[in-house]
């Protein structure tokens, strides 16, 4: 079987057409792990999205990319600007919105903000008590509301908000996949920058390990083994996050519909030791998380 993580039915959509004026340099053009800002935000997104778009202001240069460009046909209208011109150029019907200045883009979270945009026209997270407009999901059905907005020099996405269908995500839902919160450092000055560039090598490291699959679990996964890769300082609750990620099928049976912990009848332990209940416990380079289910036998 094949374990590659599946591309999601979605679009990507970068703005990267802001005024810089607090960098005092163009973002998108920075250097970041030894190419420009923008190269290293499409180059994330393109592990799980087959449909990219940037947006860039009007007249603004960018590096050859993968990605479909569209320019701002009015300069200075703001995020709802860059969305509504971003969507227009969308091939999906949902939409992850982010700015160029977000390298460190959690895609297990970015996956489970999209997985949750099936009854919701916009799916945007709280973080540090402020709503992410640019870490958010948006439905292309949304243009023309968004196209009022510009003509009323609404320039804001959470205007929005409180007019459609939209799914608050709450702190404690997001420390699941990202506990401290990474993915909305955003770069908006040079001291950002600075501190962004010490604290890539860290996050960049990654744990590979594996998950063993018997009895009911195998059946339902049709798999025995799944290969994952994980930040440094991984732990099962990441496992299991990941994991459903890659099979969703095992949501609401193997796995809590919600992935935080295993099914009523389902246990694991890492490298054959004792079955573990805490789902904080460390899960380093190398490791085998083991998943039984009652019936699995020897």
């Amino acid at each position: 079987m094949n374990n590659q993580t599946p591309r999601l039915d979605a679009s990507a959509l970068i703005l990267a057409g802001g005024k810089s004026s607090r960098m005092g340099r163009t973002k998108a053009l920075l250097p970041f792990g030894g190419e420009p800002l923008i190269a290293h935000t499409v180059r994330s997104l393109a592990a799980r999205f087959a449909d990219i778009v940037v947006v860039a202001a009007p007249g603004q240069d960018l590096p050859q990319l993968p990605v479909t460009l569209v320019h701002d046909t009015v300069a200075h209208q703001g995020p709802v600007g860059g969305i509504y011109y971003g969507l227009q150029a969308t091939r999906r019907s949902v939409c992850f919105v982010t700015s160029c200045d977000a390298p460190f883009l959690n895609l297990e979270l970015v996956a489970w903000l999209v997985s949750l945009s099936t009854d919701y026209d916009v799916v945007v997270p709280v973080w540090q008590d402020r709503l992410q407009p640019l870490h958010a999901v948006y439905r292309r059905s949304l243009l023309p509301r968004l196209r009022a907005q510009l003509t009323r020099g609404q320039l804001r996405p959470v205007a929005l908000y409180d007019t459609v269908r939209t799914r608050r995500v709450d702190p404690q839902e997001i420390r699941r996949l990202d506990p401290q919160g990474h993915s909305f450092r955003n770069l908006n000055s040079p001291e950002d920058y600075q501190a962004a560039l010490e604290l890539w090598p860290s996050l960049h490291q990654r744990v590979r390990c594996t998950v063993e699959l018997f009895g009911v679990a195998r059946l339902r996964a049709k798999t025995g083994v799944v290969s994952l890769s994980l930040p440094s300082g991984a732990d099962l609750a990441s496992v299991l996050a990941a994991l459903a990620d890659r099979l969703p099928a095992l949501r609401g049976s193997v796995l809590s519909q919600d992935a935080r912990r295993l099914g009523r009848g389902f246990a694991c332990n890492v490298n054959g030791e004792a079955f573990i209940t805490d789902m904080r416990t460390p899960v380093g380079e190398g490791d085998s998380v083991l998943i039984v289910s009652s019936d699995a036998g020897g």
